[in-house]
Formats: structure tokens, sequence, C-alpha cells
């Protein structure tokens, strides 16, 4: 077995072992689908995330555009990933979940793993992509939501701090992520931090 199989299978097991009590089946109120649902390619690094994590950092893939069905989506996280990978060289698709216009939410790195989507945020951050352009419209009401429930669930497992800080991904690098009208709208949402 070479060193990286061995530290992936190691940190699932301790992860395992480090997992909040409540179960997940009984928190999600929403379509999950799992990195093998969707045919992600396995990481070429884990480096394991502390938590509760004390941030929340919402952001919008901008490319891809919006996907309404679960396949779109499917090929959206594949795209997203072979970008992050290939030409990003990162070990992984960068966020730790993403949102799709029809509903489901998508497993990226997860709960347990350090993503790459916000440079000074990604060791104390769950970084959650509304696959989107957000710039000039909303998402779907049903994306929206469900990112909420998402956080929601993210708190009563454990992994995100119940006194969260929730901000938009221009808020820790200059960009224009998550989009003006995504933006906006998370300006409404609890625990939204002006301050970043």
């Amino acid at each position: 077995m070479d060193r990286l199989t061995y530290f992936v299978l190691f940190s699932m097991l301790v992860s395992t072992f480090a997992m909040p009590k409540t179960s997940v089946s009984k928190v999600y109120n929403f379509p999950f689908i799992s990195r093998s649902e969707w045919g992600a390619n396995p990481p070429t690094g884990v480096t394991l995330l502390n938590y509760p994590v004390p941030y929340v950092v919402i952001h919008h893939s901008y490319i891809p555009g919006v996907c309404m069905t679960t396949d779109e989506c499917k090929a959206a996280m594949r795209a997203m990933q072979n970008y992050h990978q290939n030409d990003q060289q990162w070990v992984d698709i960068g966020y730790n979940f993403a949102v799709g216009g029809e509903g489901s939410v998508y497993e990226g790195r997860g709960w347990d793993t350090v993503g790459a989507h916000a440079v000074g945020y990604n060791v104390f951050s769950i970084g959650i992509c509304l696959i989107g352009d957000w710039v000039s419209e909303l998402p779907p009401p049903i994306q929206l939501e469900n990112a909420k429930k998402l956080i929601a669930a993210g708190v009563q497992l454990g992994y995100i701090s119940p006194n969260y800080n929730l901000i938009g991904h221009r808020q820790a690098t200059a960009t224009e992520c998550p989009g003006e009208s995504l933006f906006r709208e998370i300006t409404s949402w609890d625990r939204f931090s002006i301050a970043g």
C-alpha cells in the first residue's frame, strides 16, 4: 500500500472516531449526492479540518452556469473538480459542498477536509458553492433554501460552530464572488458577518 492510500485510509478511520454523534441521515432534510454518486476523482492529498469551524464562506461557480437537473449538476461537479485538479493543481475540488439549481447538495471535500476556496479562511471554514453565475440574478429559491439547510445540518452535526460567521468569498479575498445578487441575498441570512 502506498503512502497516500495509507494516509487516506488512516484519515477516514480517525475521522470516523472523531465524528459527532448525530447521524447524518437524521439531519439531512435535502437531497444529498455523495462524491461517488457524482463520479469524483480521488483526492491527491487530504488535510483534516478541525471542527467546529467558526466560518461559512459562500461562493458561486460563475462557470459552470446554473444546473437544473441532477445529471447537469453531476457534470458541473466533475468540470469544477477537473479544473481545480488539472489547471489549478489543487488536490481536489476546492469547495466542501456545492448546491445545484435543482436543490441537491453535492459533496465536495466534505465536512472533515480543509478546502481550497478562500485564502486565509480555508483551515477554519466550510466553503459552500451555489452552482451558477449570480452576478445579476438570484439562485432558484430551492438552491438558496437548501444551502441554508446544509449550514443548519453542519451546526447540528457539530462541524460548524453554533456561533459561526457567514461571509461571502469577496470578504475574504479580492474577488467578485459570490456575485452581487447572491451577496446581497446572504446579507439577510442568519449569522451574516459584515466584518468577515
